[in-house]
């Protein structure tokens, strides 16, 4: 077991042995981030913008901003375009959705981030109401994309993806995940 530290909480994580273990534990990881994030808003209720509200607004403005990041850019390379390409209308229409959803992910990202950062940098000007709105879309959102990934597409991929290219996707993450220290939750 690898253990690693995501936003917040120490995360054992198997040694991945493929592409899509990968993916699927950066899902595990996301979850638990976004309880971390709603768990924020709740902590600003009661406590305010305290230093354990200012870091955990830093850990969790880096895990979206790098590891999540990364992990959208590794689906629409070795996952997507395979889907794409088998020319089953539901399953292209399922992946232009979900490309949509990261265009929309990325938008609502961007409206948040700026909110965390100024948090954890204890900047007074963050509302929390406004913090608040654009955590239940996003995280609503990024609920919905990832049951969707994982109920139709991964399987998909999964059974179309020869292993050997399913290990080459897993090295090449795993590869960029350790000689990135900014890609690090």
């Amino acid at each position: 077991m690898v253990s690693m530290h995501v936003s917040g909480m120490s995360v054992e994580s198997p040694v991945l042995l493929n592409g899509f273990e990968a993916l699927d534990a950066c899902h595990r990881h996301t979850l638990a981030a976004l309880e971390r994030l709603q768990a924020l808003i709740a902590h600003l209720d009661q406590n305010g913008a305290d230093a354990e509200a200012r870091a955990a607004a830093a850990e969790i403005e880096h895990f979206f901003s790098t590891t999540v990041r990364q992990h959208h850019q590794d689906e629409e390379k070795h996952v997507f375009p395979r889907m794409l390409a088998s020319h089953d209308p539901d399953t292209v229409q399922t992946v232009m959705r979900l490309q949509q959803d990261h265009g929309w992910l990325e938008e609502d990202w961007r409206e948040l981030s700026p909110l965390l950062a100024g948090l954890a940098g204890g900047q007074t000007w963050v509302d929390t109401d406004t913090l608040r709105r654009g955590a239940e879309i996003f995280v609503a959102l990024s609920h919905d994309h990832m049951a969707l990934e994982e109920s139709v597409i991964y399987p998909q991929a999964r059974a179309r993806v020869p292993l050997a290219e399913q290990r080459s996707m897993g090295r090449e993450m795993a590869a960029r995940h350790r000689s990135s220290p900014s890609s690090r939750p």
